[in-house]
């Protein structure tokens, strides 16, 4: 076994070793913490400001007991913490500095193996970003979803429900009281969405990828389970030390084709796209938007939010995501996991107790349902759209576009009365792509405007450079690449110019002569920066188009070199 980290920052017997030990004694740990025993670092995201993750300050006393059990030395340390639901303008402006602040964070202390604490949609992706760059034996505890919602004897679910809830507001089926009433059910624990949105789909993708023990991508933020399961993380991460089993030893290809397949089953966030891309590039490992297309004659297995009826608790007592591993054993590849086995061993004895929750493979809920890559002269680099939670009528279809050049003109015009707009209509909004917004919001769901909503119109086609919510539902195609800040072809699309959509044909074109879009290309100018200083400036000089991940292109790749300076 080679030498331990941490003993060039305690194993030290001169004055720096003096400091670290001294200085850290002050807590109360005794001398023989400090023995060369594994040092374990929890990553935590807990704050009062990302609801989803307020739970994780008992979960990192869960791992410590663990990593004191199996005799190593857990340290825990605060990092960034991403709210969706509370940060303007997006969160996932702010993910690639979360990514930054996790990487520096693990690279400057003596740690020998990293514990990551996250949840809420891009904390775990960021964390896995910045840890994938230093390269540590790594593992993720997830805060697990929040129980169900609940009101008037139903089940609510977390951003489906009340986008469902607005929308009969909107066209007079539900009171502003009776919607109002809806808001302290829906979110009654600690948790992320338990719908299948961004974050449930992230952590269900981590188990998938054998990055977090069986069972942590459905197991309830506040079911005792989910104790015991940080628990037995903290002592497995110990012993992933000892085995010198390090974060690339577990990403490989192989690993993210098998987040692909089962993506593509549980009907998870089309948001898996962009962070399955930058965790690519931090790790080295050659992936495309080519590589998300084996997904798409994948069947939907999960009768979930927002592509089903259930939600995430029902998901876990069904049997979870080792469940849908089974179901697609056939079609995964063979890969390691932290367990130091290979993936089978996370579903071998497996078993679905609701077949109404999870179907098997062969009488599935929806057919080839997972999520399709769109190309054409108006998405050179993709777009992306989601079968499962889309309108099948629409996903083959022909219209006229209608233009929002910004989110302000769409928030202020969506309900005009005499919005020129029907049911054929394709919505269009750009500059909300990662420059663009910056950060590239959830936005890509635009409302269906409130002239057809009261028609009984639920759904259109709309497009854009921007994402949307795991929770959210609609034939919605997202992440034009490139984005029309950067100049791509969705810059010039006008009110009235005719769009093509063929998703089983991976189609998105704009039926525009070339002639006409070089003329029209010579008059853009590109809008001006919103930021011109801070984080937010460096974000929108640096940051790559969605069909790379979205990442800062400084911040590809990994540096595992050893610190060997110090400090005094």
């Amino acid at each position: 076994m080679s030498e331990r980290r941490n003993r060039g920052w305690y194993g030290m017997l001169d004055k720096d070793g003096f400091v670290r030990r001294s200085w850290m004694k002050n807590q109360g740990f005794p001398d023989h913490a400090f023995d060369g025993r594994p040092v374990i670092g929890i990553c935590n995201t807990w704050s009062e400001l990302t609801p989803c993750n307020s739970g994780l300050r008992e979960l990192a006393e869960g791992v410590k007991r663990g990593v004191w059990e199996a005799g190593g030395f857990p340290v825990e340390f605060p990092v960034m913490s991403l709210g969706e639901t509370q940060m303007k303008p997006t969160a996932m402006l702010f993910r690639n500095l979360l990514s930054m602040d996790v990487e520096e964070s693990i690279r400057a202390y003596g740690m020998d193996g990293v514990v990551l604490l996250g949840g809420c949609d891009k904390t775990t992706p960021g964390q896995l970003m910045g840890a994938a760059s230093v390269d540590l034996p790594t593992i993720v505890v997830s805060s697990g979803p929040m129980l169900n919602g609940k009101w008037k004897g139903r089940d609510l679910g977390s951003g489906t429900d009340v986008r469902k809830f607005a929308m009969d507001v909107k066209a007079g089926d539900m009171t502003l009281k009776d919607f109002m009433a809806t808001e302290s059910g829906m979110s009654r624990s600690k948790g992320v969405c338990m719908t299948m949105g961004t974050a449930s789909t992230m952590s269900s993708l981590t188990e998938a990828m054998g990055l977090a023990l069986p069972m942590n991508g459905s197991l309830p933020a506040v079911d005792a389970r989910r104790m015991a399961l940080a628990h037995m993380t903290g002592k497995r991460i110990v012993e992933m030390v000892e085995e010198e089993l390090k974060l690339s030893d577990v990403l490989t290809k192989a690993s993210f084709e098998n987040a692909i397949l089962a993506n593509a089953a549980l009907g998870g966030s089309t948001n898996a796209v962009v962070h399955l891309l930058a965790l690519a590039g931090r790790v080295g490992v050659d992936l495309t938007m080519e590589d998300f297309e084996i997904g798409g004659e994948i069947p939907l297995l999960v009768n979930c939010m927002p592509s089903g009826n259930y939600l995430m608790e029902d998901f876990c007592y069904a049997g979870g995501v080792p469940v849908v591993l089974k179901e697609l054993s056939h079609k995964l590849r063979a890969a390691n996991t932290v367990m130091g086995k290979d993936i089978s061993h996370y579903y071998g004895e497996a078993e679905c107790y609701n077949r109404d929750v999870i179907y098997p493979f062969d009488a599935p809920r929806k057919p080839a349902a997972g999520l399709r890559v769109l190309r054409g002269n108006l998405a050179p680099k993709g777009a992306i759209v989601k079968p499962s939670a889309a309108s099948d009528h629409l996903l083959e279809h022909e219209g006229e576009a209608y233009v929002f050049e910004t989110i302000e003109e769409l928030k202020a015009n969506i309900d005009r009365d005499d919005l020129p707009v029907d049911e054929n209509t394709i919505l269009v909004l750009k500059h909300c792509g990662p420059k663009g917004y910056p950060g590239m919001p959830e936005v890509g769901d635009m409302p269906v405007p409130a002239k057809l909503v009261k028609k009984g119109v639920r759904d259109i086609v709309r497009v854009s450079d921007a994402r949307m919510s795991g929770t959210a539902f609609g034939t919605v195609i997202l992440h034009v690449s490139p984005e029309a800040t950067a100049g791509g072809p969705l810059a010039l699309v006008r009110t009235g110019d005719r769009i093509k959509v063929s998703a089983a044909n991976g189609v998105l074109e704009l039926l525009v002569s070339d002639e006409v879009l070089a003329e029209r290309r010579a008059e853009w100018a590109a809008p001006a920066p919103h930021y011109t200083r801070g984080y937010a400036k460096m974000y929108v000089d640096h940051v790559l188009q969605a069909d790379q991940g979205a990442d800062l292109d400084f911040l590809v790749g990994k540096d595992t070199r050893p610190v060997t300076r110090e400090s005094h």
